[in-house]
């Protein structure tokens, strides 16, 4: 079949070139259609469902909304993990489905099982929402609002109905948080002196309020043949208005709203999240986006409605759009990549060149490139692939190989042409019919070779997870690129051939073979000549330098992917629970203003608590900081390790730096924004944060770890109001008003909404600041009682105490976790040694366990399916390379090439100083299918030498020459377009392919360098009784 699609190409030569000129066009045109990103979709089916239930503490949001949702979503199809963080009035809880779950399926399932769930919970607690659909890589858009004379007030009212609307109405948009400033509320701040002269009891300004500012509807009248519609226009917005709402008309007089109580527009309480840009207070909108969607253009098309925006805002409001983008990490990525495919391309030009001295054949070989590129553009666009480091680093890693089939047929082709040029003229074939044998005579090589390189990379497939999600469409590009350049191989290669090198003039040149060609076949007969006489000493140097890589390997640290260089730090700072707000933004203030100190800090923002429903909930004693940057002379380790020394010293502060990618994968894996998350499940909370504060002790003091963290759920201040029942009793004071007279005064309670410029804003009634300022204050409230009005100081215990700060939950189980980064030193051993030694040194009580996640638990999960998967890809590779060549010795003679390339690749990592991560073991694995096209190039002419009647000694010596020319022009061509790559790994978007590109690399040069003596060297064992 193959010799058939050879002679249809040479026979349909203007065919064929019209083809692929029409396949360079689609393919340019798809190329410039397709989505770009940074990595595919890595997000676990995930739904998000948050609940708001104001006013209450922690353990009884967790008792009665996070429990109860997550029992009703428990046990439902494809779940493998349920997690819920519960803070102060507000509920978050990760439903994670199996990675194959379709999500609107998820969602489906969620939103049925919440409704049955929404029922049990109490009164006061709102409905749950199910987050947007989104993914971790969504957040791509973070924007700083700042000015000069508006008040923050009206900055968020600017924020809230101006910039959110306009952003939201964008397609691909998924949702857009806003954080602080002050969120506008209407507040009725009631004066408990003026109703107690007044004799007005809270029920009845509640009475007063309730739905006071709606607007009634009162039907049609028709009249004069036209039908009114009757509406009574009662909303405003004005607040001397509301105060004119009667409150109470009887004989004791008339009281208003605004004899008791002070009507103002305010920030609604209690305040739950502040923001800053470069240390100044600020309004932040986050833009996530929703899956699919192309973060470029979509980051254009926001900055074409921040544009437009700008005029209609006031003229002291400073738009910063510059704090995080995560398409300027794509942008960096993407061109670093294409930077080196275009020098990785280059040195491929220059091997060819060097080696045939001929402009025509180096031209024909460089060809196959960018057709097998466009080609594989085609595929994966039809696959449903987009652009990104994963696909795009695919064809970057083959591109080497991309030109090794067209090269051994080049080359086979010149070398034929040349013979048959020497003929005489009576024994010369047709140009068409030397090329067609001449590339008959190597198909089986190439098609072969590209079937073993396919199957070596068949275990990539077999990863599921995250890292699945991530490193399969690398696969599938390389192999998409090297099915094209077998397929341009077998078409085009040869069309070109018959026109390039048929020519009178080209003829004239057969005859003279490269200088360079020359020099390397003599000096190459030479060497092997002396290796085949010492072939016991060369085996056993061969054997020494595998058994020493074997030991080097086990020796080198693991680790799960390199680390990412995005260009920007996200730095969290965590104080100790039960810190003010206030407080809690003045020492996020003093992060911000030393992290502006490194000079490689462009500027910098801050998020301190949480905005409205968002899942990323964080606590008003903890400040999440974006810090872009670029760097000047330092790495990223050193610019980190001085921002990680300069805010320890910042008094109370934990400081955690990561990166805003990297932590939200850490958080999906593990629930950590961290690589290592060592999990403490147990029921009591005190017991639980003191062994947490044990194994944190112990993980601090191992080798290599850093921002050492534990959460911090317990020791958060609370104020205790415990009702004296007996004394309500004799009061005459039933429970629910008793509750509802400390929910109303101290929480404050939605009466109604005013509408204004076409948006809803919430009124409020709550007791003024002034009278519930204290403990004091809060004791000398009033409720009101059947025999007047009670003091609450004396109808119930008022104490101080202490509460857990967070509860979270895994798995219905209660959880502390304990998280750490590494530095340094590789993951796996710090996580075995942190193991170790709690084991040893931390006793468990009984109904207590320790759990380890994050990054090394997907590490040897991967690592574990590589390698049975590995197994099986090498029992294909020796089928394929069986039904080749009909023997199980010749077989296994090829298949040595593995270990000579494992050689290579282990000490070129060692040399990099790199650890052994899931990329470099993809490396090794590819080198199994990619080393051994070396050994089938010999074989296959041994084999044609040997059918031809050539004794086994000229057998060797002839055919090891005449094929030592390809094989080094595949294998330099192959590995130098890797140095690139190698070079530049830790430029955004080539951390992955870095680690692949070095092994292989180094297992190229040590498979072919001794593959040229060792594969003859055995070859010369196995036939020594048919030697003639």
């Amino acid at each position: 079949m193959l010799n058939k699609i050879i002679r249809f190409s040479l026979d349909n030569r203007l065919t064929v070139l019209i083809v692929t000129a029409l396949m360079l066009v689609g393919g340019v045109i798809a190329l410039m259609r397709m989505e770009v990103d940074i990595f595919p979709d890595l997000n676990a089916p995930t739904v998000v469902v948050m609940t708001e239930a104001p006013g209450l503490a922690p353990e009884e949001v967790e008792k009665v909304v996070s429990y109860p949702i997550e029992t009703a979503v428990n046990g439902s199809t494809g779940v493998r993990r349920v997690r819920s963080t519960s803070t102060t009035g507000f509920s978050v809880v990760w439903v994670e489905f199996d990675w194959g779950t379709d999500i609107y399926t998820a969602r489906q399932i969620v939103s049925e099982r919440l409704d049955a769930a929404a029922e049990s919970l109490p009164e006061g607690v709102d409905k749950p929402v199910m987050g947007p659909q989104s993914s971790i890589l969504g957040e791509i858009m973070i924007i700083g609002l700042r000015a000069d004379s508006t008040s923050l007030l009206e900055l968020r009212r600017l924020a809230e109905t101006t910039i959110r609307p306009r952003l939201l109405a964008l397609g691909g948009v998924s949702q857009v948080s806003v954080i602080g400033g002050d969120a506008p509320e209407y507040q009725i701040k009631i004066n408990p002196d003026k109703m107690r002269l007044l004799d007005v009891s809270l029920d009845e300004v509640l009475e007063a309020t309730d739905g006071f500012n709606s607007n009634a509807g009162g039907g049609v009248v028709y009249q004069y043949g036209n039908e009114y519609i009757i509406k009574a226009d009662i909303n405003t917005d004005d607040c001397d208005a509301l105060s004119q709402a009667v409150v109470r008309s009887d004989s004791r007089g008339i009281v208003t709203l605004g004899d008791v109580a002070a009507v103002e527009l305010g920030g609604r309480l209690p305040r739950i999240g502040l923001a800053s840009v470069e240390a100044e207070p600020a309004v932040i909108v986050t833009v996530t986006k929703q899956p699919g969607t192309g973060t470029i253009q979509l980051t254009g098309e926001i900055d074409k409605a921040l544009a437009s925006m700008a005029p209609t805002l006031p003229a002291d409001v400073r738009v910063s759009a510059d704090i995080f983008r995560q398409s300027d990490f794509i942008d960096n990525s993407i061109s670093n990549l294409q930077r080196s495919l275009l020098e990785g391309a280059l040195f491929v030009i220059i091997v060819l060149f060097f080696f045939l001295m001929n402009l025509r054949t180096t031209l024909i070989s460089v060809i196959a490139l960018p057709l097998s590129i466009i080609v594989s553009v085609l595929i994966l666009n039809g696959l449903g692939y987009s652009i990104n480091t994963m696909s795009l680093g695919g064809i970057a890693i083959a591109i080497g190989c991309l030109v090794d089939d067209a090269i051994v047929d080049v080359e086979n082709v010149y070398k034929r042409l040349r013979q048959n040029a020497q003929l005489p003229a009576g024994e010369r074939q047709g140009i068409r019919d030397c090329v067609y044998h001449a590339s008959a005579e190597v198909r089986m090589p190439i098609f072969n070779s590209t079937l073993i390189i396919t199957a070596a990379f068949l275990p990539l497939f077999f990863l599921t997870g995250m890292e699945g999600r991530m490193l399969i469409p690398l696969g599938v590009a390389f192999i998409v690129a090297l099915a094209a350049s077998t397929i341009v191989a077998l078409t085009l290669t040869p069309v070109l051939c018959s026109y390039l090198l048929g020519s009178k003039a080209q003829n004239a040149e057969l005859g003279r073979e490269p200088r360079v060609t020359l020099a390397m076949r003599r000096a190459y007969s030479r060497s092997l000549e002396w290796m085949l006489s010492h072939t016991r000493g060369l085996l056993v140097c061969t054997g020494v330098l595998f058994v020493g890589a074997l030991v080097c390997f086990f020796m080198l640290g693991r680790g799960f992917l390199p680390r990412f260089n995005e260009g920007s730090f996200t730095i969290n700072v965590s104080t100790l629970p039960g810190i003010s707000l206030d407080e809690s933004d003045a020492i996020g203030r003093r992060a911000e203003q030393i992290i502006l100190e490194t000079p490689e800090v462009k500027t910098v923002a801050r998020k301190t608590g949480r905005a409205e429903l968002d899942e990323h909930s964080l606590g008003v004693n903890v400040s999440e900081i974006e810090a872009p940057y670029v760097l000047e002379g330092r790495s990223r380790a050193e610019v980190a390790a001085e921002l990680r020394h300069r805010l320890g010293e910042i008094p109370g502060a934990v400081v955690e730096i990561g990166q805003p990618i990297s932590h939200r994968i850490d958080a999906m894996l593990s629930g950590a924004q961290s690589q290592i998350a060592i999990k403490i499940f147990g029921p009591d909370l005190n017991r639980l944060f003191d062994i947490g504060r044990r194994v944190k002790e112990i993980t601090h003091e191992v080798e290599g770890t850093v921002d050492v963290n534990i959460e911090q759920q317990t020791e958060r201040p609370q104020l205790l109001i415990r009702p004296r029942r007996d004394v309500l009793a004799a009061r005459g004071i039933r429970m629910g008003d008793f509750a509802k007279a400390i929910e109303t005064a101290l929480g404050g309670r939605v009466v109604s909404q005013v509408y204004r410029d076409g948006y809803a804003y919430d009124v409020a009634v709550i007791l003024d600041e002034a009278h519930r300022g204290t403990i004091d204050d809060i004791g000398a409230l009033t409720v009101d009682s059947p025999s007047g009005k009670v003091s609450l100081g004396e109808l119930a215990e008022i104490k101080s105490t202490t509460g857990p700060n967070t509860v979270n939950r895994e798995n219905v189980e209660r959880r502390l976790l304990v998280s750490a980064n590494v530095e340094g030193r590789d993951l796996r051993g710090t996580v075995d040694e942190i193991r170790h030694r709690v084991e040893e040194e931390v006793d468990m009580p009984q109904g207590y366990h320790i759990a380890y996640g994050g990054q090394f638990e997907s590490e040897q999960a991967a690592s574990r399916t590589l390698l049975w998967a590995s197994l099986g890809a090498l029992l294909i590779i020796f089928m394929l390379l069986y039904g080749e060549f009909k023997s199980v010795a010749q077989s296994l003679v090829i298949l040595v090439n593995m270990p000579l390339a494992l050689i290579g690749g282990v000490f070129m990592l060692a040399i990099c100083g790199d650890e052994v991560n899931i990329p470099a073991i993809i490396g090794f694995i590819s080198l199994m299918g990619i080393s051994t096209r070396n050994g089938m190039l010999l074989m296959t002419r041994y084999n044609h030498l040997k059918a031809e009647g050539v004794g086994l000694r000229e057998r060797i010596a002839a055919g090891s020459a005449d094929r030592l020319l390809p094989i080094v022009m595949t294998a330099l061509t192959s590995a130098l377009a890797l140095i690139p790559l190698a070079v530049n790994g830790d430029a955004p978007g080539n951390e992955i392919q870095a680690p692949m590109a070095i092994v292989i690399l180094g297992g190229l040069l040590s498979s072919t360098l001794l593959n040229i003596y060792v594969v003859p060297a055995l070859y010369r064992l196995l036939n020594r009784r048919t030697q003639s």
